[in-house]
């Protein structure tokens, strides 16, 4: 069974960073309450469609847990029943989590899709930690990790339903993100643990303790960054979607301190190429930060510059999110170890 591990891990790698996208889809949609309920949709496994399917009618069956939509509020059906030519109280109950009672469909569904990315992360992470028991005799920290990642999926779910029962507090939603980041940290030092090490890299003292400061400072920069956009949702609730030129007119002092941050990390990460090469350090995936950051800086141009242009907030997090990872695994790769045999 061992030699499907790091498949069903790198799997999982994947899948986490779909749910990162997905939620970034979410944020960019303006979609996070498109669900006002956890873990169902306005009480449905599948989410409704339409208005209709929230709005009370007569003579119409109910299932208990089941949410409607009247006189601007959320009701919960609190049994199985058929509802008479009048609203009877006694079979309702208020949604006592928050009052936020607006359905829209397509924000309903984005915001359910994630859900699904989110579920089979799970799963592949559940498979992943099961195919990790057999590791126990000969290197048990990968069956802890692995279970361990497990846990976290669940401890990212639970923070999930309190971002949605908080309406969006934007200090829960930047957990939320941080968490994430924290689930791809674990599965790449799993990876890392069971493949095979590239033996040519040189050990530099330098080298790594940057590494170490770049990958604080990205972490700072992301949540810093969801941040920034917590403010923007809140433009755009006041000046609308037709606006998004005044969206950033007065920014915030994170702003400021998001982009000052991001000139560091640049010229950091620059340091990290110019040695490499210099030193002939063998660690290739330097290329790849500085090509993800040249990335990210030009879409972050787009979003100030030309107004939010559709995707580019998501791009801008995704790239971020990939530089973390690279960063992380770099880190891992400074220090020589001996890999897990998986035959």
């Amino acid at each position: 069974m061992k030699k499907y591990f790091l498949k069903t891990a790198k799997i999982a790698l994947v899948l986490v960073y779909a749910v990162i996208i997905a939620g970034a889809l979410v944020r960019m949609t303006g979609s996070g309450m498109g669900c006002p309920d956890w873990p169902k949709c306005f009480g449905y496994y599948i989410p409704p469609t339409d208005i209709k399917e929230l709005t009370w009618t007569p003579n119409r069956e109910f299932e208990s847990g089941q949410v409607i939509i009247k006189d601007e509020a959320l009701w919960v059906a609190k049994d199985n029943f058929t509802t008479g030519s009048t609203f009877d109280v006694t079979h309702w109950r208020h949604y006592t989590k928050h009052d936020y009672a607006i359905f829209n469909p397509t924000h309903t569904w984005i915001e359910y899709l994630n859900r699904l990315a989110g579920a089979l992360a799970g799963i592949v992470v559940f498979a992943m930690a099961v195919l990790s028991i057999w590791f126990w005799n000969n290197n048990r920290k990968i069956t802890l990790l692995s279970w361990l990642t497990v846990f976290l999926m669940g401890f990212q779910g639970w923070l999930g339903a309190t971002v949605v029962y908080s309406v969006l507090n934007p200090i829960k939603i930047t957990l939320h993100m941080i968490v994430a980041l924290v689930i791809v940290a674990v599965i790449l030092f799993i990876i890392r643990k069971v493949s095979v090490v590239n033996t040519t890299l040189k050990t530099d003292s330098t080298f790594r303790n940057i590494i170490i400061l770049t990958l604080v400072l990205t972490l700072v920069q992301i949540a810093l960054g969801t941040q920034v956009r917590q403010f923007v949702d809140e433009q755009v609730k006041v000046l609308g979607d037709g606006q998004m030129s005044l969206v950033l007119e007065n920014p915030p002092l994170n702003f400021y301190v998001h982009r000052s941050f991001s000139v560091l990390i640049f010229g950091l990460n620059f340091f990290l190429y110019f040695r490499n090469k210099k030193m002939s350090l063998g660690f290739n995936k330097v290329n790849w930060v500085m090509a993800l950051i040249v990335v990210e800086f030009f879409t972050g141009m787009l979003i100030y510059y030309f107004d939010f242009p559709f995707g580019t907030q998501t791009a801008h997090l995704l790239i971020a999110s990939l530089l973390f990872g690279i960063q992380f695994y770099l880190l891992m790769e400074t220090r020589k170890q001996n890999p897990v045999t998986v035959s």
